[in-house]
Formats: C-alpha cells, structure tokens, sequence
C-alpha cells in the first residue's frame, strides 16, 4: 500500500477501490466498528493508548469510508447545506480519503469533533500525532492548497518518515508533491 498517496480535489481514486487490509480499530480508541488499513491503525492505537497514559481521550468517530458512502454524504450536505457548502467541507464520491483506509476523524473527551480543536486532545494531536504517522490534514492556514476548510478533526496516515518531514517543514501532502 501507498501510504503517500495524494486523495484530493484533483486525484480521485477508482470508484471500486477497497483497501485490501483494513482492519477493525479497537473498541478503546473508536466509537464504533471503525477501520483502518493495518499498519495505520496499528499506530492510530498506539497512538491512542500513547495519549491515554497522558490522560488524553482520542476516539476515531469516521475512519474508511466506501465509494457509497461517501456518495450519500456528499448528497446529503447538498441537499441539507447546498453545493458551495458540501465542496468545501466534503469530497465528492472517488474524491475521499476516507475511501482510502488512510484517514481518520477523532473526538476528545468533549464529545463533540467539531469543537475538537478547542480540546487538551487537540493540542496532544499537534505535538505529537506525527510520531506515530499521521499528519493534521487540513489546517487552518491552508485551506487554498488542500482545497478544505479547516477540519481539527482529520488526519491523515502517511508514515512515520513523511509525516516528521511535513510536520518539520510545516507543509501539507499538496505543497510536498509540489516540490518534487
């Protein structure tokens, strides 16, 4: 699997595509039957328990995401929000992430993701989610090269190596590939 993989705007993935290894996270660290692809949720978990010892409550709330599935959420904030909205705050079916078993949505123990970024889990996030491969996918400061608003909720697994090298450099997957 591809953990560098650019999902976005400009680069869909088939509508058929299914990840080949995901796997269920465990039920201490996700509100439900969430999964990931292996080796992202094995370091979402140590991630999770990592936090935990900080006393810190990280619970993924949205993980993969089928092609239908995301075709329904997608309608649905066009029908309930309308278009302008639903493109800035969800990707079209074949567009997600989520499809590709990389990404996940988290709460705090607030319970409520969309005021995550006011959370201790939040800031516990930023200092140290790279350590475990995964990067704040849509930050507040760029929302013109991701395309998206910014979601404190969303991250995105890329490995170990690739996540210290953004977090260092403070670029998103779009301004790495851009470079290259």
């Amino acid at each position: 699997m591809n953990f560098t993989i650019l999902v976005n705007k400009e680069n869909p993935l088939l509508e058929d595509y299914v990840p080949d290894d995901l796997q269920r996270i465990g039920s201490f660290c996700s509100e439900s039957d969430k999964m990931l692809v292996k080796e992202a949720c094995i370091n979402f978990e140590i991630m999770c328990a990592d936090a935990l010892k900080d006393n810190m409550n990280i619970k993924a709330i949205s993980a993969y995401r089928s092609y239908d599935y995301q075709k329904k959420l997608y309608e649905y904030y066009i029908k309930t929000r309308g278009l302008k909205y639903a493109s800035k705050c969800s990707a079209k079916p074949g567009y997600s992430e989520h499809q590709t078993g990389l990404a996940v949505d988290v709460m705090g123990e607030n319970g409520d993701y969309n005021l995550f970024g006011k959370t201790k889990e939040f800031k516990w996030m930023m200092k140290n989610s790279y350590k475990y491969g995964f990067i704040l996918r849509y930050p507040s400061d760029k929302e013109k090269i991701t395309g998206y608003k910014y979601e404190p909720w969303h991250y995105r697994y890329v490995g170990k190596k690739l996540a210290a090298t953004l977090f260092l450099e403070n670029i998103t997957l779009e301004e790495y590939y851009l470079r290259d």
